[in-house]
């Protein structure tokens, strides 16, 4: 058989053909078999780093309990805001609350796509990285464009650090995601818009409005939404006032964007972008012009109470008692009593000088004044004339500190320069007599409702005081002026310092008196006495403040009108001095009182406040009361946690009327004296007013009581008085203790201040009288003898006795003994022991008020 045929060759082309297949199948099977193990190789990694970045997260589920630190808020009693403090300004709002417009601003400015996606913005991611690729290849080394969605910006900001690192984003990725799955987006969004840096200082969406437009967030407008939002990227960046362009730029992008994602108009969009970018910076300090010393005696209380996390970080909600009508009363006259005083001692001369050839507002810029002593203002003499001088004043600041480059000048005449006695004590008579150019001198408007009238030469007091303000049946302080400014000096002269009341603790030795059988018809004599204090101590010999003035015998009531030293001396000899020591705690004004003979003319040191307090307790009826400048104190969610009236109410809090009783709530205050002493003491202080050392007071027309105080020397003056509804004390005198002069007695310089203040205060308030408690008898007596006015005696007046009192038909005299007091038992040893007075015509401890 013959063999088949072999096949004919075939082409090298085709066999080349084959041998290509080949080798391509078999790299496409190797490259699938590289791709398989890298991928599973890559992911493996991927695991592992999202592993490791894992297990050590934060716990995002403290999130539903995150509690951020809010600023405390201090409110007057009819809401009104008189002081934040916080580390981190912010108000926490619930998402329910912030306009819609907010919202709006700050989806489209930072993640316009935040309802649709689950934590991270995949297209956002991919847009971000071309940006990248892109802005590499043109060789740029402009910082990458973020992709962070609010979720992301959430777990930032809320967990992690701010460190630009892989594990950090790996991090933040996976809490992303984690947290869209624990929580609403709403909840989300309430937690940024809350917990976000805004800049100067405002932290969250509702401080910032407040910040830099002083408004409420449901106040705000689509341009001022904006402009928020264009803040959390970078403050500093788009700053109102250093960054005006890139501000105003970047918060037009956000308001283009607005209306893209259709949340605004095309006719709103073009509003809004035309409008000039303006704030409103808020004011720091005290909201309530003059009520810087009671804002900071708040701080204080609420430091020591809650500690300085609670009060900077705990959100506290403040309402006090602060009335502040009657705080900017009480600083208009004290300000106006310290200035009246000083000008009394003479010109002391300008500030500083300053050349005014050239450009004055920059030197006189410099110089530093108090920022809460308008309408004042510093000044420099510019030119003058014989009767009159111009006077440049200080450049205002802006609200980002910077002068504004406008000049104000104003002129003032030789009238209102003739108070400023020059060195020699006479009266200038031409302008240069003591003014020149150059002078930085202060000047104010005569009247401060028309600044383009008549200004004044001004000098700030080198005298200082404190004026208090109370509800007597409360305790509630309304009013407190602690200084001249709070600027120049924050010590509080009516709440810190402690000063000697002088005669103004009197009626509370005349009230233990009467609370212990004394009547105010007694006879004391009024004639010089001498106290032997003991072996090495010299004779102690109280005066009147008229030296070598003595009166003989007189009632009770004239002593204190008259404010008698040796009366009081005698009577607080007769009476004993550990009585005194006890209603001088009772009432408040002292803890623990040295019973010696001159205590009882006010030489113990004690505060403005407390003197205060203790004629509360004389206006309301003898009832205790305890200070406070704090009516309730509500945590973070609205919950009182503190209220100066602790007082239950069951009743007051019926759902429905139903014609049920009103509530009764029970009066717990304790009785310190008997109502009827409490009265008696207000009548013969109102004696005080009517024929006393503050008759002054007289020209007001109304139911008044109070006492003047001058201490040795009239280094203080004091006036604490009331009517039936307000007690206000006064207190003059040196921070560094000295003589303010012959003749400044509290009558003639504390009491003019009381007076003004309470007119402006009870302008539109009917004359009250005083209550007269049940048993009160009123009988015509002589002023003079204290016994039953014959029915033509023209100086009689109505004594108020008690039930079981009686004028006197003849009379006894306290205090008419041995004038030395050289009996053992009427003696001081120098060890400084108390020692108890001898026994006198009427030496009894004990009365119908008894100690109680």
């Amino acid at each position: 058989m013959r063999a088949p045929p072999l096949p004919p060759p075939q082409p090298v082309s085709r066999r080349r053909t084959r041998r290509r297949k080949s080798l391509l199948l078999s790299f496409i099977g190797w490259s699938f078999a590289a791709f398989v193990v890298l991928f599973l190789v890559g992911s493996a990694g991927a695991g592992y780093v999202l592993w490791q970045a894992s297990k050590d997260l934060p716990d995002y589920e403290s999130l539903a309990s995150y509690e951020p630190p809010v600023m405390t808020r201090i409110h007057a009693h009819d809401g009104s805001l008189i002081a934040e403090y916080a580390r981190e300004r912010r108000i926490f709002v619930p998402i329910n609350t912030i306009p819609k417009r907010v919202i709006a601003a700050f989806l489209s400015a930072e993640d316009s796509r935040f309802y649709e996606h689950g934590g991270l913005d995949i297209q956002g991611i991919a847009r971000a990285v071309f940006k990248i690729v892109e802005g590499k290849m043109k060789g740029s080394d402009r910082r990458a464009e973020g992709a962070s969605t609010i979720t992301q910006q959430v777990a930032k900001n809320f967990l992690l650090t701010s460190d630009r690192t892989l594990d950090r984003k790996i991090k933040e990725a996976i809490l992303a995601i984690r947290i869209e799955r624990a929580y609403s987006k709403d909840k989300i969004l309430e937690l940024y818009l809350n917990e976000i840096y805004l800049g100067i200082g405002a932290y969250g969406v509702a401080a910032a409005s407040l910040a830099y437009f002083n408004k409420e967030l449901k106040d705000l407008t689509v341009e001022e939404a904006a402009y928020l939002a264009a803040l959390p990227k970078a403050p500093n960046n788009y700053h109102p006032f250093r960054q005006t362009a890139r501000a105003t730029e970047r918060r037009n992008w956000i308001i283009g964007q607005m209306a893209e994602n259709g949340y605004i108009t095309k006719e709103e969009d073009a509003e809004a972008r035309a409008k000039p970018l303006a704030v409103n910076l808020r004011p720091g300090g005290a909201h309530i012009f003059a009520a810087e010393y009671f804002a900071e005696e708040v701080r204080r209380s609420l430091f020591n109470a809650y500690g300085e996390g609670k009060l900077y970080a705990g959100g506290l909600s403040v309402r006090t008692t602060l009335d502040p009508r009657l705080q900017k009363i009480g600083r208009r006259a004290l300000i106006d009593g310290l200035v009246a005083y000083d000008r009394k001692q003479g010109w002391r001369g300008p500030v500083s000088r300053i050349d005014v050839s050239g450009d004055w507002g920059i030197p006189l810029g410099a110089i530093e004044s108090a920022s809460d002593i308008a309408p004042w203002r510093l000044g420099v003499v510019l030119s003058m004339e014989k009767t009159k001088a111009v006077v440049g004043l200080k450049p205002q600041r802006k609200q980002d500190g910077k002068l504004t480059e406008e000049r104000h000048a104003v002129e003032i005449t030789l009238d209102e320069i003739r108070w400023a006695r020059t060195a020699k004590r006479t009266e200038p008579k031409q302008m240069s007599d003591l003014l020149a150019p150059g002078d930085v001198i202060y000047v104010a408007p005569k009247d401060e409702a028309n600044l383009a009238g008549v200004w004044s030469l001004m000098q700030i007091p080198e005298i200082s005081g404190g004026l208090i303000a109370m509800d007597p049946h409360t305790g509630r302080v309304l009013a407190v002026s602690g200084g001249f400014s709070f600027a120049m000096s924050q010590f509080d002269r009516a709440l810190q310092a402690k000063r000697q009341p002088g005669s103004s603790f009197k009626p509370f030795v005349y009230a233990a008196a009467l609370d212990n059988g004394y009547k105010p018809t007694s006879i004391i004599l009024d004639e010089p006495i001498e106290i032997e204090q003991g072996p090495g101590q010299d004779i102690w010999k109280p005066q009147n403040y008229e030296k070598d003035s003595s009166h003989g015998p007189t009632t009770l009531r004239v002593g204190i009108e008259k404010s008698r030293n040796q009366m009081t001396v005698r009577l607080a000899q007769d009476m004993g001095m550990p009585i005194i020591t006890e209603y001088a705690r009772r009432f408040g004004i002292y803890d623990d009182l040295l019973p010696v003979l001159s205590m009882s003319l006010g030489a113990g040191e004690t505060t403005l406040l407390r003197m205060a307090t203790a004629y509360c307790m004389l206006a309301n009826g003898g009832k205790a009361i305890r200070p406070t400048l704090i009516d309730r104190i509500q945590d973070r969610w609205g919950r009182s946690v503190w209220r100066h009236d602790a007082r239950e109410c069951p009743g007051c809090s019926a759902d429905h009327w139903e014609n049920q009783e009103e509530p009764d709530v029970p009066d717990d205050r304790n009785q310190v004296i008997d109502p009827q002493t409490a009265y008696q003491m207000t009548s013969i202080l109102e004696g005080v007013v009517q024929r006393g050392t503050a008759t002054s007071l007289k020209k007001l027309n109304r139911p008044l009581a109070g006492k003047t105080g001058t201490t040795n020397e009239e280094k203080d003056a004091w006036f604490v008085g009331y009517t039936p509804d307000l007690v206000v004390g006064v207190f003059i005198g040196y921070d560094t203790p000295r003589p303010m002069g012959k003749g400044n007695t509290g009558g003639a310089v504390a009491a003019p201040i009381f007076g003004n203040f309470m007119e402006a205060a009870l302008a539109d308030q009917p004359a009250t009288p005083f209550r007269i408690p049940p048993g009160i008898k009123l009988v015509r007596v002589s002023l003079k003898t204290g016994l039953r006015a014959s029915p033509d005696d023209t100086a009689a007046i109505a004594e108020a006795f008690k039930t079981d009192e009686e004028p006197d038909d003849a009379y006894s005299v306290i205090g008419f003994s041995d004038p030395y007091a050289q009996s053992s038992d009427a003696r001081q040893s120098s060890s400084g022991d108390a020692w108890q007075p001898a026994p006198t015509s009427q030496g009894y401890s004990g009365g119908p008020g008894g100690l109680w």
